[in-house]
């Protein structure tokens, strides 16, 4: 499959050229769960060669449709930073829009037979990120609230919510595939654990609606299996995650509470600006301002919500937008899944929209660099597959 998926070559196209942007995919895929910096560093690279490609071809980059959606948001981010209370330091954190050319990029390289191909990729290392996760909490006394599992990441809910995309990937495999399901087979325990042991509720949250989203789509009789598994894991589980587990219905415990003080926050500020927000990055500035006497922290970096977060940072009208992008994507990737013959990559896109929805109603996911790469990565995937599909079909008629 992977010497097929490699030798799928562009009519006009240098082989040399086509296998070099392909190599480049797929290595920037893999550094995104062991090193940002190395993932930015691929990232341009692939750009500058797929670049060079188009204009070899005499051809421009072709976008799926749900991409005008995302194409508004950066545009009205881009609008209201000029209104934000500190427009250059907003202006300075769009960059991370950039990333947004992740989804032609990943529309035209992982094409057909590639697209399954970035799936191996994803999963695999994956694997060994989960590996190392458990390798920290086990040996290297990663194993409190304090110093979590974090893999290769900087952080320990960045590392939840790769993995929680990881988890998406390979189930939809395992559910879908037609073959080729024995390896996520055997990392998936893996994957729970490791997700599991970094005690990030809302990965686990997303992670378990993902699933459950993936068995209906099956067979609805197999959303029965969910809960009978959750309360397996939570029976062997060690005793500090059936805590942090039992913590979610706790409205005392401080970082529920803080949460809700963050939900307060959010509202005040949509308020009083409803149409433009405080713009990107203003959160830290006006939290204090807006804080109630009961939340914890004195100050958070983003409100631990993503549409809350838009709306209070980027105004009303953003978030209309951003949702109209969810909306546009899920549909998609739903017509799709029903009409493709391989329904792995949409089954892995629709699984993670779902989890990037629920997680994100407790931690800003959408806006974490990392996420958001192999989050576009996955959501771009179905479609790049069909495209090579549908020129099949079209040929044939």
């Amino acid at each position: 499959m992977t010497t097929a998926a490699m030798s799928v070559t562009h009519p006009g196209t240098a082989p040399g050229l086509e296998r070099a942007t392909v190599a480049l995919l797929l290595c920037f895929v893999a550094s995104l769960q062991i090193s940002i910096a190395a993932a930015n560093i691929l990232l341009a690279l692939m750009m500058v060669v797929w670049t060079v490609q188009m204009v070899q071809d005499k051809t421009l980059p072709a976008v799926p449709r749900f991409f005008w959606p995302l194409a508004a948001y950066a545009a009205v981010t881009l609008v209201i930073s000029a209104f934000s209370l500190d427009p250059r330091t907003s202006i300075v954190d769009d960059k991370q829009l950039v990333l947004f050319v992740i989804v032609p990029a990943v529309y035209q390289i992982a094409r057909g037979e590639r697209a399954a191909l970035v799936i191996d990729v994803i999963v695999s290392v994956g694997a060994a990120s989960a590996a190392y996760g458990i390798i920290q909490y086990g040996l290297l006394h990663y194993d409190n609230l304090g110093r979590r599992p974090e893999g290769a990441m900087s952080h320990y809910m960045t590392y939840s919510g790769l993995l929680m995309l990881v988890i998406c990937a390979a189930a939809a495999r395992l559910i879908f595939g037609r073959r080729g399901r024995t390896w996520p087979a055997l990392v998936m325990p893996a994957l729970i654990v490791a997700l599991a042991l970094t005690l990030g509720r809302s990965a686990w949250i997303g992670a378990s609606v993902a699933i459950a989203l993936l068995l209906a789509l099956k067979d609805l009789r197999l959303t029965i299996l969910l809960p009978i598994f959750i309360a397996l894991l939570f029976a062997i589980a060690p005793g500090l995650v059936t805590k942090r587990v039992m913590s979610i219905f706790d409205v005392q415990e401080p970082t529920n509470q803080d949460r809700l003080a963050m939900i307060e926050i959010g509202a005040r500020i949509v308020h009083d600006h409803p149409l433009t927000g405080v713009g990107p990055n203003m959160i830290p500035r006006v939290y204090e301002q807006y804080r109630p006497d009961y939340a914890i922290n004195r100050v958070n970096p983003h409100l631990h919500n993503v549409p809350l977060q838009i709306a209070a940072e980027r105004g009303l009208p953003a978030l209309a937008i951003w949702l109209w992008f969810i909306v546009a994507l899920f549909v998609a990737a739903f017509r799709l899944f029903r009409s493709q013959t391989d329904r792995v990559p949409p089954a892995g896109a629709l699984a993670a929209i779902a989890a990037m929805l629920a997680a994100g109603l407790f931690e800003y996911n959408f806006g974490d660099s990392e996420f958001l790469m192999l989050f576009l990565v996955l959501v771009t995937l179905p479609f790049a597959a069909a495209r090579d599909a549908d020129a099949a079909a079209t040929a044939r008629l």
